[in-house]
């Protein structure tokens, strides 16, 4: 939980996510008990998920090895949901061109995509209404995409009643 925390707080940049994120970890860490704690860290230590760096003044730092970080996107990716919030007017576009040698990464975000709600403009071009920055930003490093796609903030589009009707139970 403190991991899948620190994690969190490095991908959310708006100062309430963060303190949603503090309030959760802070629950959790109560609930904690110091004995399992030490046998979870070992444990995860052998398993090669973490490593402990030592410092100057004889503390140990726990990271996360490469390992680990891909356990925990995977964890964190499939549990992953885009939250309700109050639509501010505007249109988040994906635009992806992946080569054909990434195509699962392709098929993958496709599929992500649309388990996540997005409307598929084109093959290629998804929309959505909510702004869904720290998710896209999680899964394009998910899938190791990130020069093959583009997600930006539309003002207006020229089919915008119709995606209104589509996305009629999130924006009202």
């Amino acid at each position: 939980m403190l991991i899948m925390g620190g994690l969190a707080l490095s991908l959310n940049y708006l100062p309430g996510k963060r303190s949603r994120v503090l309030n959760e970890i802070k629950k959790e860490w109560k609930e904690i008990e110091k004995k399992r704690l030490s046998a979870d860290i070992r444990e995860l230590y052998r398993s090669k998920l973490i490593s402990a760096k030592p410092n100057p003044d004889g503390t140990l730092t726990l990271v996360l090895t490469d390992k680990g970080k891909q356990r925990l996107l995977k964890y964190d990716f499939e549990k992953m949901r885009i939250p309700r919030q109050r639509w501010d007017g505007k249109w988040r576009i994906v635009i992806f061109d992946i080569p054909e040698k990434q195509r699962e990464a392709r098929d993958s975000l496709r599929d992500k995509l649309k388990n996540l709600g997005f409307h598929e403009l084109q093959r290629s071009v998804f929309v959505y209404p909510l702004d869904c920055g720290n998710e896209m930003e999680f899964i394009i490093e998910f899938f190791n995409i990130r020069k093959f796609v583009r997600y930006g903030t539309l003002d207006s589009i020229d089919n915008e009643l119709h995606l209104k009707r589509i996305f009629e139970g999130l924006i009202g």
